[in-house]
């Protein structure tokens, strides 16, 4: 008499199974209580007796996925400690590139592109909703204090940017792979402008008083990134900071210019010591403390390293002006732009500049 082994007694799971675990495993949600709750976990209570009052199994599927999802983030009172709605979608997209990943062994041919599409349904509302919150960081519940979703996003494209040459190490680990392309590729102008003003105000903190040898080279590849993408390079231009309007005692619009606009304070950044607006490290006192005492050879090393990074500068905002000019729907603007730094600096033609009123040497 033959006898069945344990695996071939085991319940073979229906397609309708396998997909729920896979979509709650990528949303950490469960639709029948924990026999071991976690914080990672959530137990969707109310959304599991929705599905019950219309008669519909207690199964994460495909058509239920973004409400699965609306439900994930909408949980009130998030615990201490839990992720920001952005961060989770962050990880959910990372998880659900795992599970697609996965299915690729699975030998049922039907259920393998039932699950693809699944999957591939449920990425594309995590990265809308990624969207959303970009733009509308109150649209879920989130930790009192928590960081700002483009602080967020600025931190993945500074990961993403980084170079084993940069003097300090990236601020964070990087997005997911795709995540950053899929984000903007995928985006029209009106869902990312407004996480899109915010983002170019924290770049433009990044480098604000950095000196030649600082970190800029960083930022200044994620600024060329994002110019090359045209909604990007639109948000830039329509920033409200693109030819900022202050008015501030004492302080004129040449030099306004260069304090506010995103771009100015790329171009700040110089090796000529600003007076009124010092910026850091001192290029002077790293490279030329007690310069009448140290070697010739170690001077030439220091005026080529600040020739280096000047150069690289130097190039890497040529690429954005004519990335952004080559862009019909920028060239205008840029040109206002140019033309304001122009008229606003006129003054630095006499044979006395005041600091105050006019743009630094940088610019």
């Amino acid at each position: 008499m033959a006898f069945s082994s344990p695996a071939s007694a085991r319940p073979q799971r229906s397609p309708d199974e396998v997909e729920d675990i896979i979509l709650r495993k990528i949303l950490l949600v469960s639709l029948t209580p924990l026999a071991n709750p976690g914080p990672a976990v959530a137990y969707l209570e109310l959304t599991a007796a929705e599905l019950l009052s219309e008669s519909r199994p207690l199964l994460a599927l495909r058509d239920a996925a973004e409400r699965l999802l609306i439900d994930r983030l909408s949980l009130p009172d998030p615990p201490a400690g839990s992720p920001t709605p952005f961060a989770f979608l962050v990880s959910a997209f990372r998880r659900a590139a795992d599970e697609a990943r996965k299915i690729s062994t699975i030998r049922d041919a039907a259920l393998r592109a039932r699950l693809a599409a699944s999957i591939a349904h449920l990425r594309a509302l995590i990265l809308s909703y990624a969207r959303i919150v970009a733009g509308n960081p109150d649209t879920f519940p989130s930790q009192p204090g928590a960081q700002h979703p483009a602080a967020e996003l600025l931190v993945f494209l500074l990961a993403e940017a980084a170079d084993p040459l940069d003097p300090t190490p990236g601020p964070g680990a990087p997005p997911p792979p795709g995540f950053i392309d899929e984000f903007f590729s995928g985006a029209d102008y009106d869902s990312i402008e407004t996480a899109m003003g915010e983002l170019y105000e924290l770049l433009r903190q990044s480098v604000d008083k950095v000196s030649a040898l600082g970190d800029f080279q960083r930022p200044l590849r994620v600024l060329r990134r994002l110019v090359g993408i045209p909604n990007c390079a639109k948000a830039l231009v329509n920033h409200p900071k693109w030819i900022p309007k202050n008015q501030i005692m004492f302080i004129g619009e040449g030099r306004v210019m260069e304090l506010y606009s995103v771009l100015g304070a790329f171009f700040h950044v110089s090796a000529i010591r600003d007076r009124e607006f010092a910026s850091k490290p001192d290029v002077g006192q790293q490279c030329f403390s007690e310069a009448s005492s140290r070697r010739p050879a170690d001077l030439l090393s220091s005026f080529t390293t600040i020739k280096s990074v000047m150069n690289g500068l130097y190039d890497g905002l040529k690429d954005i002006l004519l990335t952004l000019l080559k862009n019909l729907d920028t060239r205008e603007k840029v040109l206002e732009y140019i033309a304001e730094v122009i008229n606003k600096n006129a003054s630095r033609s006499g044979m006395q500049v005041d600091p105050l009123k006019c743009a630094s040497s940088g610019i």
